[in-house]
């Protein structure tokens, strides 16, 4: 039997600020370490031939956290889509955002749509960056939408329609860091057959290493979705 092929990985970047405690590091400093990695990991997943990456960046329950640390979260983000974006354009990555963004602030808006318009056409590999997302608030945004076009009745494939990135392939495998177990309202329509992998390592100290361990742990499943 073939080994199973990965063309979509998805990961839960968790354990930033755990990662600057155990330094005696401010928690914000995790997640510029946590940003960094995601550069890294994406370099890495280009040279393995992953065409799809999709990171969880920042739920919509991310909003009670304190004022100073969500503000911090922003401002990584605008920097990101406004120096980073250039290079994945270069290398051409196409940059694609998920989730409630007309619930952001005005300004990271326009550059969510921004990035969007100037990758939209690169082909090597796709970067999904969930950003003020959930997966039920994914799926309830769905049905509203479906019921605005005037769809009286939808089955799996009609409804995937109405999802924020309708074209968007299922993730074969789900890494989450630092040692928690769940899914926190991620891809929740989308992972309905995801093999997961959960790794103790907090998520700035993930490593070129621990990312093979995951997909030679992947290749050696076998996927029967259901059968």
């Amino acid at each position: 039997m073939n080994e199973p092929i990965l063309k979509h990985l998805a990961i839960i970047m968790d354990g930033n600020r755990r990662w600057a405690k155990k330094r005696g590091l401010p928690s914000l400093f995790g997640h510029q370490r946590g940003y960094e990695k995601i550069l890294k990991v994406g370099d890495w997943c280009l040279e393995r031939g992953i065409k799809v990456l999709t990171v969880f960046a920042f739920s919509t329950e991310n909003w009670n956290r304190s004022k100073e640390e969500v503000g911090y979260l922003m401002n990584l983000l605008k920097t990101g889509l406004t120096k980073d974006i250039k290079i994945m354009h270069q290398k051409g990555i196409r940059v694609k955002m998920i989730g409630r963004l007309t619930q952001l602030p005005k300004d990271l808006q326009k550059l969510c749509y921004d990035s969007m318009e100037l990758t939209k056409n690169n082909t090597k590999a796709t970067l999904n960056i969930a950003l003020n997302y959930g997966g039920q608030p994914e799926i309830v945004d769905a049905v509203n939408q479906a019921i605005a076009s005037g769809v009286k009745k939808v089955d799996e494939q009609s409804f995937a329609k109405f999802m924020y990135d309708p074209a968007m392939p299922l993730p074969d495998l789900i890494i989450r860091t630092s040692g928690e177990q769940r899914l926190s309202g991620f891809l929740l329509w989308h992972s309905v057959y995801s093999e997961m992998y959960f790794t103790k390592v907090l998520w700035p100290a993930f490593s070129e290493h621990e990312l093979d361990k995951a997909l030679e742990d992947f290749a050696s499943r076998q996927r029967r979705y259901g059968k």
